[in-house]
């Protein structure tokens, strides 16, 4: 192991009976074993998630550098939806 320094961190009664268990099955021999596990995840789930944002920032880019999909007129689409809804809301014919 290279380099260690000691910290001190701060659990829940839960999370720490977590570790206690996991030790006490034989899962891990001490409790910085389980924090150093705990730390390469978080770690790796870091690395992942920046990844992730480094793909959505380039699918951003590229979606924007492919140009306008056109303008859209909100208020004429307000307007096309009460018309529908409206007609939606008419009485039926009486059959005349």
């Amino acid at each position: 192991m290279s380099n260690v320094e000691k910290i001190s961190v701060a659990l829940t009664a839960e999370q720490l009976a977590s570790v206690k268990e996991a030790i006490n099955a034989g899962e891990y021999a001490t409790t910085s074993e389980v924090v150093r596990e705990a730390m390469r995840d978080w770690r790796l789930k870091r690395e992942l998630r920046q990844e992730d944002v480094k793909h959505l920032r380039q699918l951003w880019d590229e979606g924007k550098a492919s140009g306008s999909a056109g303008a859209v007129d909100f208020d004429q689409l307000r307007r096309e939806a009460r018309q529908r809804l409206e007609a939606t809301n008419e009485p039926a014919g009486d059959g005349d």
